[in-house]
């Protein structure tokens, strides 16, 4: 997924494996994650970004299993993701619109930002309380590039070079569905899809993929990595996957 389990955290781990993480480093994360329900905020955050690197390291995946003090898990669907800073990312927008373009970091951060909060359902069971997302609606960006007739469908591609989603037209047009640059309050950092991933707020947390690259404007719904291998492509939260959570939104 990118679901955030498996997160892709935008997820479940990938077929590709890293290299093993050593005894020691194993060791230590465990000592640490148990230390880590017990401790301060601080250390706790210290904590999920060790986490977060350490999992990219672990194709065990024991450091999944592990409490960190945001509440999120860390997962990829590849063995190392490039990392993408204000310099070298690139935001893509192209298929059936009248104005394809290519957005910088500076130029989104431009944009009119909108600020949304609710919870974080993974279709795996965790849950996120009260998370805060803000970045651009995707709604305006489309409205930007001007989406042409016969258009039905929005595919979204990521740098990490394997994973992908998708949107109906008509759901990537609501405004709780951002092209996202912030959470909880802080600019996205690398483990959680940063610089920019998409947030689908109302959809089980597969949906919102990570490390953003690519909004193709389709004239149908092309399934994405995950419902490529089981999952629902309509994943409205509570209401697919046969799950019966409560809506996020």
């Amino acid at each position: 997924m990118n679901p955030e389990e498996p997160e892709n955290e935008g997820e479940g781990r990938g077929e590709e494996k890293g290299k093993p993480i050593g005894r020691r480093v194993l060791l230590g994360t465990l000592g640490l994650g148990a230390l880590g329900v017990v401790t301060a905020p601080t250390l706790q955050r210290g904590l999920e970004s060790f986490l977060a690197s350490a999992s990219d390291k672990d194709p065990t995946g024991l450091t999944e299993l592990l409490p960190n003090g945001g509440g999120f898990r860390y997962y990829s669907v590849v063995s190392s993701v490039p990392r993408k800073n204000a310099a070298t990312y690139r935001l893509k927008i192209d298929g059936l619109v009248d104005s394809p373009r290519t957005y910088t970091l500076a130029d989104l951060r431009a944009l009119p930002q909108t600020r949304i909060v609710r919870d974080v359902q993974c279709v795996t069971g965790w849950r996120v309380p009260s998370t805060p997302f803000e970045g651009v609606r995707l709604s305006e960006l489309l409205d930007a590039a001007g989406v042409r007739e016969g258009a039905g469908a929005v595919r979204f591609t990521c740098f990490d070079g394997a994973y992908s989603e998708s949107l109906t037209l008509d759901q990537a047009r609501r405004a709780d569905v951002l092209v996202a640059l912030r959470m909880q309050d802080k600019d996205l950092g690398h483990s959680h899809g940063g610089p920019v991933r998409l947030y689908v707020a109302p959809m089980y947390f597969y949906k919102s993929a990570k490390w953003l690259s690519g909004i193709t404007v389709t004239e149908d719904v092309q399934p994405g990595y995950w419902e490529e291998r089981g999952y629902d492509v309509d994943a409205w939260v509570g209401r697919s996957n046969g799950r019966d959570d409560k809506p996020t939104s």
